[in-house]
């Protein structure tokens, strides 16, 4: 089977607790996260230990907190009490730590299940096809010699819109921000990434949830992030996942196979 668990955010009992419910058997089932494995929640490093002690059966693409951490255990950003990262920081495997989070793509694919896994979703104007080939530049830059100038550019909110002209560091921060920190569009399409409500209050000064823009997809999508839409969303084709463990609501499991949704509240 295949499961895809929603934000996690360092909440490592929940997901021990959902796994053992639905008796996942890393040998033959799969786990993929939606990004997010660490910060805000108690328990960030065992989180990371476990996703990389078992790399066949357990696999995450980035979200917005994972590339903060690369950012901060690289000394360009300075951690956030909120955080909760000290004992990462502190971790005799920081290098190892830093070397998983650089492999990780933005983007995954399972074409077995037609199933497309992002952190934020889907940006306006993209398909499955362009989503993964911006996540592999991504990749390569992560990966490439300058890695740490990615880490150092890629804050900030421009540019906000799409287009094929963008090339460089301009076109490298909109992939990060489309597929990690996007939740709101304006109706023509670009991105808002300062407004954190919900899609009834957001709608309220005059911005679109993302997937409102986007037309019946040809696969599904898993996304999480948005953790105040807790689940909810009026379509098939698109599931999100981030119920809100970290604050105080509940971790999400699906079964891409059997469309099953299991759930952990959080443990206090």
């Amino acid at each position: 089977m295949h499961y895809v668990v929603g934000d996690i955010q360092g909440c490592y009992r929940e997901l021990m607790a959902l796994l053992e419910k639905v008796a996942f058997n890393p040998s033959s089932d799969r786990l993929i996260a939606v990004g997010d494995l660490v910060a805000r929640g108690p328990n960030s490093l065992d989180v990371l230990r476990f996703f990389m002690r078992h790399p066949e059966s357990c696999q995450t693409v980035l979200g917005n907190h994972d590339l903060n951490l690369l950012a901060v255990l690289c000394d360009l950003r300075k951690a956030k009490k909120s955080d909760l990262l000290d004992e990462v920081l502190a971790s005799p495997e920081r290098g190892a730590i830093i070397d998983y989070l650089r492999r990780q793509p933005l983007a995954l694919w399972f074409n077995e299940l037609k199933l497309l896994v992002t952190h934020a979703g889907l940006p306006p104007l993209w398909d499955c096809q362009r989503t993964l080939a911006a996540s592999s530049l991504v990749s390569q830059a992560l990966q490439g010699d300058d890695w740490q100038q990615l880490l150092a550019d890629m804050y900030g909110d421009q540019p906000d819109s799409w287009s094929p002209e963008l090339c460089g560091t301009p076109l490298l921060r909109y992939i990060i921000n489309g597929l990690t920190r996007m939740r709101f569009c304006r109706p023509d399409g670009s991105l808002d990434l300062k407004c954190k409500l919900g899609p009834a209050e957001g709608a309220k000064q005059g911005f679109v949830p993302w997937f409102e823009l986007q037309p019946p997809l040809p696969f599904t999508l898993a996304f999480g992030h948005w953790a105040s839409l807790q689940g909810a969303l009026p379509r098939s084709d698109i599931k999100a996942l981030d119920t809100g463990c970290v604050w105080g609501e509940s971790l999400t499991l699906w079964c891409a196979e059997t469309d099953t949704l299991h759930q952990q509240i959080a443990i206090s």
